[in-house]
């Protein structure tokens, strides 16, 4: 799938001023600083779309984009940045929490995981959390050209055998690179096969 148009529609405050749930919607979320803003333009095609910054934190409502008049991209908060103040973290992990609990329209949430770290307790709870609330996810490792490749092999597989503990199967992943453009057309043509599926299920969205 290649995006031919995105449009930004509105920002929101809170889940319930969300536009209708009327369209599939795909969310990304990750701590904050782990390249989400960067990783949405590159599948967007556009540097613009959505707000990079150098200063973590730069997210701060749900935004959503229209992408080719057939479903949502949102941007949410990032989560879990140490130099945010403890009740705007607080803040970030009720909206996130509430737009995920109350979309019914939510297909997948993608969660961001700068590929550089081991585990961090941050996203191996939010994990869990999506877990426990049958929150359908997929893992995106992002910043996977800033270390070498036998450094990236070494550290998804202590993930993957990390979440072995917890997890009967590996959730989906990917890695990407807003960088070198890669990882992109993995993701858009993961996002254009689930909305084949909902075609085909009757789910009532008009992809």
């Amino acid at each position: 799938m290649i995006i031919k148009s995105a449009e930004f529609v509105k920002s929101s405050a809170r889940a319930d001023q969300c536009p209708p749930p009327d369209m599939p919607e795909y969310a990304f979320t990750g701590r904050s600083n782990v390249g989400k803003s960067s990783l949405i333009n590159m599948l967007a095609g556009s540097r613009k779309l959505a707000k990079t910054s150098s200063t973590p934190g730069k997210t701060q409502l749900i935004n959503h984009f229209i992408i080719d008049g057939r479903w949502y991209l949102v941007d949410l908060p990032g989560y879990g940045y140490a130099k945010t103040s403890k009740k705007l973290r607080k803040e970030f992990s009720v909206l996130i929490n509430k737009y995920i609990e109350l979309r019914p329209n939510l297909v997948c949430l993608f969660v961001l995981i700068d590929s550089r770290h081991a585990p961090l307790a941050s996203d191996m709870s939010f994990i869990r959390w999506l877990g426990v609330n049958k929150v359908p996810f997929v893992l995106v490792f992002t910043k996977c050209d800033k270390i070498s490749a036998g450094k990236l092999e070494k550290n998804l597989n202590i993930y993957f055998k990390t979440l072995k503990k917890e997890w009967e199967s590996i959730p989906t992943s990917f890695c990407s690179s807003a960088l070198k453009q890669t990882g992109a057309q993995e993701i858009l043509d993961f996002i254009d096969d689930t909305n084949a599926r909902l075609r085909q299920d009757n789910e009532g969205y008009n992809s």
